[in-house]
């Protein structure tokens, strides 16, 4: 599993005409789910989703989680993370998990961060073309994995 955490400070997700997931300041997430995320994996991402200390403190410095400020979460299934670039002009999805799988996984981790965080958490919709709108805040990104 991999997660690319943007800080934002307000992020959305619409499919056709309709705003589907919206948060103000926190975390954009893009989730990609690979072959062999387990109920483990789910249960570590979702820790470090809420306790990443990648906002500032009273100094500046980054130490606090989104636990700690109770921002938003908007958490985005994006199979293309999982993507095998390695060799070659065009991406392999033989690295990602199979949709039906992925999906009920995501679901999983989202189900999680909604009982461990009162902050509020959104979604895109899982398979849909989507339009991820951000304003990036620093720029802060990572990538993380469980």
């Amino acid at each position: 599993m991999l997660s690319l955490i943007q800080r934002v400070t307000q992020a959305s997700v619409t499919v056709g005409e309709e705003v589907v997931g919206q948060i103000g300041p926190g975390l954009l997430v893009l989730v990609g789910v690979e072959p062999g995320d387990d109920e483990a994996a789910l249960a570590r991402m979702a820790e470090r989703l809420l306790g990443y200390r990648v906002f500032a403190d009273d100094a500046g410095r980054m130490n606090r989680s989104l636990r700690d400020t109770g921002g938003g979460l908007l958490l985005v299934s994006q199979f293309t993370l999982a993507a095998d670039t390695r060799s070659g002009m065009r991406p392999g999805f033989s690295t990602a998990a199979a949709p039906a799988e992925a999906e009920r996984l995501f679901n999983r981790l989202v189900a999680i961060c909604r009982e461990k965080h009162a902050g509020g958490v959104e979604t895109g919709r899982f398979g849909a073309h989507m339009v991820v709108s951000l304003v990036n805040d620093g720029p802060v990104t990572f990538l993380l994995r469980p």
